[in-house]
Parts: structure tokens; sequence; C-alpha cells
């Protein structure tokens, strides 16, 4: 479809208007989702057939039933739980009065959006043991649509094509090395019969790639590498350039470290520029000293095209312009967040624009038929960076700049980023974009002798036991504090927040806005809320059990709007969150639902089961400090990841101090050495760990439990006294 304008597309657009005026609303005409339907997203307000809305991913919606002075009688329509007690990422789609929707595991559903009746459901059977090389839960978030069929990718590297009345399956397609740990959690898109989907896996050393696929077969069409490989003069001049800007000899051979920048979520199009554009991720390892060492220690070179946006040609996969938000990344600040496209005034001058707010915590306005850099700003407090020059380039505080044996550095933000994957935005009548911003630092200290290994754990470089706290409620209360979550409204011309909101927890969802005047989001402190688009007054809230970060969407079925969205408490913060803070904190369960509201609503949920955490009672801890070192270190690179750092334990995955096995030398080891519980997703460790080092990782889990146990006891008294 390159070189149709605009024009051409509007002219289509009416004619197949004109063509389907006969039926009924939110009806899909013969023949399903088609090129037409997709650039015209925006005037279909009563489906959403694609992952963001419209092409835009602005996740607008000029729906109005549900405004400011409605959003007070918003209640509960219906409700499905769901089968898996895992994150819920995924926005939902609505065509022809019918929602679907993934799960945790990849998992799909279909149901009746007007009555939430069940339709069909579809399980890929993903291995469990798939789940160890995922780094921030086994999420899904969500499909796509052409013709008759849906799209989604699995967690363990397959592209499935459903037909969408059955859940059949059409098709299924590896795309990608199954014997290294790549992962699938984001959505596909569809442009011209070619389904788009990148990957993840970059903390676990592999190399990145966004690839197309025919919507017919599976067949793959073009793959678009976005590190430099061992090609040699075979590569593209866009890798050969980017090679320029890497060190050593070791990256994407055989034997080697990867190099990252895995193209794991977001993606936007624009029809008239015939431009695909998508954020890659962090490098591999993270520490750049390790990835792409230079003199003294030091890493070097940009190492394009990490944490980086980047336009190509949908059609072939041919490279057009890039712009890396974060040159010589080392801090996990990939660019793999929420892209927005819009069209604004800016001094003066009309703009096509391409918005971002990365992990780095500033906000980015980009010219998006060039790469142009026009403005960024931070959104969040930052130390990394000093300022940005006027041609688009940060200035690096080389306090934060980690050497491989130097100090460690404090820096703002950490790896959550300032903003992770939770899609933002955009209101084109406030002209505000709106943010689900995210403040905590993180403690970056080298690994000392780090080494890769591709079978198993963190290939990060870094330790990420290195900033555990003390066994010490204040302090650890206190860092906690520091930990905020907010709902930023962000004027993209004057780089400036125009009002925010801090929320109950930190751990903030997805959004959607709506020409009702409306900003729907959950949060973290169990709670789905509308704001006023304008002010950020909260109009409506309702409890909803369980973290919310999932994004809403909204759609009509017979003239009546709905939102929807799916619950469950889950992903990369969750699985870290400090369970010892229980009271500070608000951590919840994971009770996985899909919840959709209309005005009126009058469905009830279940009453929300009791949850506390068992008291620990650990064993005595005796062994050396020798040992305990070793299981801390072994502990920070193949555990931490999933059972938190420090051992703390989450409230979705087992906390380790309460295991039943920690008591038990032989279980412990049948679990993490043999696999006994690898269709749970705990696989076995047998490849990276010996049988002493399991053994050590028990030790140090037992000391780390005992402390707590401690600082439980001294809080219960303390709680005595005040009474």
């Amino acid at each position: 479809m390159r070189g149709i304008g605009w024009a051409a597309m509007a002219a289509l657009g009416l004619a197949g208007a004109l063509a389907g005026c006969s039926m009924a609303a939110g009806e899909t005409p013969e023949g399903g989702i088609d090129t037409v339907r997709l650039v015209n997203a925006g005037e279909d307000p009563a489906n959403w057939i694609t992952h963001g809305g419209t092409y835009s991913e602005q996740r607008f919606s000029p729906l109005a039933q549900i405004d400011r002075n409605s959003v007070g009688d918003l209640g509960l329509a219906w409700f499905a739980d769901m089968d898996t007690a895992r994150g819920q990422e995924a926005t939902p789609l609505v065509m022809d009065g019918k929602l679907y929707v993934t799960t945790a595991w990849s998992k799909v559903f279909a149901y009746d959006a007007a009555t939430g009746e069940p339709l069909w459901s579809y399980d890929p059977q993903v291995p469990g043991e798939t789940g160890v090389k995922a780094c921030c839960d086994v999420v899904n978030r969500g499909l796509a649509a052409w013709g008759d069929k849906l799209f989604f990718g699995t967690l363990d590297g397959r592209l499935v094509a459903l037909d969408r009345d059955t859940g059949a399956v059409a098709w299924e397609k590896v795309t990608v090395d199954q014997d290294k740990s790549y992962t699938i959690t984001g959505a596909p898109r569809v442009v011209d019969g070619k389904v788009l989907i990148g990957n993840g896996g970059a903390e676990f050393g592999v190399r990145g790639y966004i690839a197309a696929y025919s919507a017919d077969d599976g067949e793959e069409l073009w793959r678009f590498y976005t590190v430099p490989g061992d090609e040699g003069d075979d590569a593209p001049d866009y890798l050969k350039a980017a090679a320029e800007t890497w060190s050593g000899d070791a990256l994407g051979s055989e034997n080697g470290i990867g190099g990252g920048g895995t193209v794991w979520d977001s993606m936007a199009y624009d029809p008239e520029l015939d431009l695909l554009y998508f954020g890659v991720g962090n490098g591999s390892p993270w520490n750049r000293a390790y990835r792409s060492p230079g003199p003294d220690g030091r890493g070097e070179g940009d190492n394009l095209y990490l944490s980086s946006i980047v336009a190509i040609r949908p059609d072939t996969g041919e490279y057009v312009w890039h712009y890396q938000t974060t040159p010589g990344e080392t801090w996990d600040y990939t660019a793999t967040q929420h892209i927005v496209l819009a069209d604004m005034e800016i001094d003066g001058r009309s703009r096509q624009v391409l918005m971002q707010a990365p992990k780095n915590g500033y906000f980015y306005v980009l010219d998006r038929a060039t790469g142009e850099f026009i403005s960024a700003e931070p959104y969040i407090p930052l130390n990394w960076s000093t300022g940005m020059s006027e041609d688009g380039r940060p200035q690096m505080n080389p306090e934060t700049r980690i050497d491989i044996t130097g100090q460690p550095a404090l820096v703002m933000p950490g790896p959550l980023g300032g903003h992770n994957w939770h899609p933002m935005a955009y209101h084109p009548g406030e002209n505000l974009v709106y943010i689900p911003a995210f403040e905590a630092a993180m403690l970056y200290a080298p690994e000392a002798n780090w080494k890769p290994d591709r079978a198993r754990g963190f290939n990060i470089g870094f330790d990420l036991g290195a900033g555990d706290l003390p066994p010490d409620l204040g302090i650890r209360r206190e860092v906690q504090g520091t930990i905020k979550g907010r709902l930023v409204a962000w004027d993209p011309v004057a780089q400036e927040a125009r009002w925010s909101v801090e929320h109950p927890g930190p751990w903030n969802g997805g959004l959607l806005a709506t020409g009702g005047g409306l900003v729907f989001q959950g949060n973290s402190g169990s709670e789905f809320a509308a704001y006023n688009s304008a002010t950020g007054e909260r109009l409506w809230s309702f409890a909803a059990q369980t973290g919310v970060v999932a994004p809403p969407i909204t759609y009509t079925v017979d003239g009546e709007q709905y939102v929807a969205v799916l619950a469950g408490w889950g992903g990369a913060f969750a699985l870290s969150a400090d369970g010892a803070l229980i009271d500070n904190m608000h951590p919840v369960r994971n009770i996985s639902r899909l919840l959709v509201f209309k005005l009126g609503g009058t469905a009830v949920l279940p009453e929300e089961p009791d949850f506390a955490l068992a008291p620990l009672d650990p064993p005595l801890s005796k062994a050396s400090a020798e040992v305990i070192e070793l299981g801390r270190t072994k502990y920070a690179r193949y555990c931490a990841v999933c059972h938190a750092p420090g051992a703390v334990g989450s409230t979705e995955l087992p906390d380790l101090r309460r295991s039943g096995a920690l008591e038990n030398r032989t279980a412990w080891l049948q679990i993490v050495h043999g696999g006994a519980l690898s269709d749970n997703g705990m696989a076995s460790f047998a490849p990276s760990l010996s049988e002493d080092e399991v053994e050590a990782i028990r030790q140090y889990v037992i000391k780390r439990a005992n402390e707590d146990k401690a600082m439980e006891a001294e809080r219960a008294k303390t709680r005595i006294t005040r009474r």
C-alpha cells in the first residue's frame, strides 16, 4: 500500500462506510478486517479492532455516553474469572459484538461483548518450564486481527492464527530459536496482510529482531535485526553502520553475548508516510563495560540500535531512520514503551509528531517523517543525565556510568523505568498525553568476573543482590516510601505536566481517554478509576479486589457504551515487591478477571477472599558466612528475578522464606536442581548450578527468613506498645 495517501484512504473509508450503512453499529462487514478498516479505525468507535485503538496508538475513543456527568452511574455489567493466577496485561479487541482477550500463559478467550457469555477458548499449551525464560512474568498483551483471523504470540515464541468465529487454529509458526531464552509477550500488529511481531529475552543473552509474516499462511517475509551480528560483509548497510558503534568480537556470534535490543512491545504505523515505528530494548548484558568493552574497564560506543525508536517500511523491512533515546544504554533503559502518533502545532508550525516516554525519564517529541528531534524534558526526577543538547543527545552524568571494577551507583530511574510497558493515552481535545509514571531508583553494582550463562539466569552484568537492604524495618520502610506511582497529564508542546495524581500503590496501569472528558486507569491499590481529563479530579472508582495494570478499552453494542479492563496483579514490580512491608505497600493477591462496566450495571463481584501471609517459621540458620555469601550471589543472579531481590517474597509467586521445602535439603534439591515443579514454571537449574550451590541458596534464604522473622517480632511488639 506504499504511496497510498490520506486522501485515497479517506475515499476508500467513505466507500466502505456507504457500502455498510445498512449494518448495525459494531457489525463487521463481510470479509472481516482489512486495510480500509484498520486505517479508519478511529471512525468506528463501536469496535476496538487494533491494539491501541488505531494505528496511531492514541488509545482515545470519541464515545461520550459515559461522561463526566454520567460516570457516577457506572456499574459492573459482567465479569469473567480467568483460570490463571498470574499477571494480566492484555488489551481486549472487540468486533461484531464479540470481545477477544489473551491472558497469562498465552491463552485466548472469546465472549459476547454485551452479556459475557463465553463463546470459545484456546490454550496453546505453553510448557511450564518456559516461565524461567520470562524476565517479568508469564504475561501476554494482546491480539491482532486481519480478515477472519486473530493473531497472537505465545510465551514460547510461536505466532498463532485462530479462526475468529471458532477459535480453531488456522496455522502456527515458530518465530524464534526455542533453544535460546526468547519469549513473546507483546501484541502483534497487522499492516496490509503482514503480521508484525518481535520478542523478548535480552536479559538472558539473545539478539533482538522484528519480523513480518504472511497473514495467510505464516510464511516469514522479512526480518529486521536491531543489533549487529556476525554477518560481516553480508550485513545490510544499517547494521554495518551500527557495528561501528560497538566494540568486542563476540557480538552475535554462536558463542557470543547476543547483544539484546529485543522488540518486545511498542509499535505504531502511519499509513500516509507508510512508516512502521517500533521501540528497541536494552542491551545484553545491561552493563556496557562487559557488552562493548573499552579501555580501563569501561564500556564504549553508542551501541546502536539499543534503546532506539526505529522507522522502517512495513512492506520490506527497509530501514528509514532512527533516534536513540539512551546512547550506550547501561541501565535497562528500553525504548519499547508506548509510541503515540499525533498532529499538532509547535512553534507556529503544524507538525506530524511521534511521542514517547521511555524508561529513561525523558518525554520525547520527534518529527515522525524524518526522525528529527523536536524536544525532550524529564517527566520524572532523574540523575543519569544532566540535560539534553540542542540536537537531542542526552548529556551523561559520569557518576552514574559504572565500569567493571568501580563503585556502585544509585541511579534514578531504576530498571523498571520512569514508565514501563503500561500504555499511555492521548486526548486530542485536551492535547495532553497521560503517562502512568513510576519513581524508583536502583543501586547498580558491577558483578565481579561476570561471564554469560546461556542456559539459565539473568545475564545483565550487575549484582542484583548488591542493593539488598539490611534486616531493619525502619530503613526498608524509608526506602520503600521513596517509590511512587502517579498519573501525569503531560503537555507535549510546553513539555510540562498540566496535572498529576499520586496513586495509593506505585505500579499503576495503562490508560484510556474518551470523548466524555474522562481518563480511565487501574492501579496497584486494587482500584479502577475514572478521572476528569482536564483537571485530574477523580470522579468514580471501583474496588477491583486485585491490582489492575492492564489498559482499558471502550466500545458499544446496540448503542450502549461499555468499558472493559483485564484485572490481575502481576508483572515485574509485583514479583519484586517487599512482602515484609505489607502494611505500607498495599500488596494484593492475584484474582484474575475481566471486568466490564456500563451505565446502570448491577453485577456484583463475589466476596473478596481473606488474604494474610503465614508467619515466618524457618529452621535455624547454621551455615557459615562463606556458604551464605555464595548463596547470596547465586540467588541474586538466578532467583531474584522471580522471587524478589533479598528473598523478600511477593504475593504472586511462592515466597521462598515460607517454602515448605526450606527445611528439607533433599526436597529443595529436587525442585531447584531436579526440576520437580517444572510443569508449574520452576524449571531445573542443573545446567547452571551445582548441588552445592543450590544448597548454598537454601542456606541464604534460611538466613534471610530468620532475619525477617526477628523483624516481624519487633514490629508486633511495637504494635502492642502503641495500643
